[in-house]
């Protein structure tokens, strides 16, 4: 099994956190891609770092939403979602000018559905809600949205559920709070709030894949919101391999056997192309 007493050992220095990642030569870039490329099954693991190239901002990095606006973190309650008006009326608001509805993927993402291309990702498991791996290319039925999507609306009430566009088209016209026309319940992004529980399959499908892996990739994740941050804990006693690229520590570096702070659409570029050259090898 991969891994060990000597985890990261084999890799000697990490990458230069102020490196700019420009081809597949760099040593633990190579390393990381031959892994990939005699990999069994590899499981991706993203978070917000991942869009960010995109023009979506994370939440806690320098330039993250709770760094410029600490108070915005109410709006993430679900106990002030159901309690306040107000704050409903401004995350229907913020959700209307989401810039997750504008912009496309990035390298980071088509990356990864290049590795799924080459049948060397079985599974991406995701925090972010923005749809922006399966717009950059991967099978939607290899994602994994485990905090929910923005692009479609729920019923608090009933569960009805339907897409974003239409309910959004309300909140342009005037109305701050839009009700479910099936029974009149509370509706919003079919996305989780702190406070909610994940949808257990969803849970049960991002454990099944990671505890089945050899390789677990964690991108653009501080690994610290849970239940999610105990995959790698999950994919570690199981004898697999971590890769960690993010821009910030997270509380898994030094459990990983390789971590890199490189750009993750850069490194993400330059492992496909590690890995294409290990498998022409």
């Amino acid at each position: 099994m991969p891994g060990g007493p000597d985890r990261g050992a084999r890799l000697g220095s990490r990458l230069n956190p102020e490196a700019c990642v420009d081809t597949a030569e760099e040593p633990i870039i190579d390393e990381v891609a031959a892994w990939i490329a005699s990999a069994r099954q590899v499981v991706a693991l993203t978070g917000a770092g991942v869009s960010t190239a995109s023009g979506i901002p994370d939440f806690r990095g320098p330039d993250g939403l709770w760094t410029k606006e600490p108070d915005s973190q109410r709006l993430f309650s679900i106990d002030a979602y159901l309690s306040d008006p107000e704050v409903r009326a401004e995350v229907w608001q913020r959700r209307l000018h989401n810039p997750a509805f504008s912009v496309g993927p990035n390298a980071a993402h088509t990356a990864l559905a290049a590795l799924e291309d080459r049948d060397r990702l079985h599974a991406l498991v995701t925090q972010n809600i923005d749809g922006l791996h399966q717009a950059g290319g991967s099978d939607p039925d290899r994602v994994i949205e485990i905090h929910g999507t923005i692009h479609e609306v729920v019923c608090l009430s009933c569960d009805r559920r339907v897409p974003a566009g239409p309910v959004l088209q309300q909140v342009a016209d005037g109305d701050p709070d839009p009700r479910c026309p099936a029974c009149g319940g509370l509706q919003k992004s079919a996305t989780v709030s702190f406070g909610q529980s994940l949808e257990p399959a969803l849970l049960q499908r991002a454990h099944d894949a990671v505890i089945g892996c050899d390789l677990l990739l964690a991108v653009g994740t501080s690994l610290v919101v849970h239940p999610v941050a105990l995959l790698p804990r999950t994919a570690l006693e199981a004898g697999a391999r971590l890769v960690i690229i993010n821009a910030e520590d997270t509380p898994y570096d030094d459990r990983a056997d390789a971590v890199l702070r490189a750009d993750a659409g850069e490194v993400l570029s330059a492992i496909v192309a590690g890995v294409d050259n290990h498998q022409q090898a």
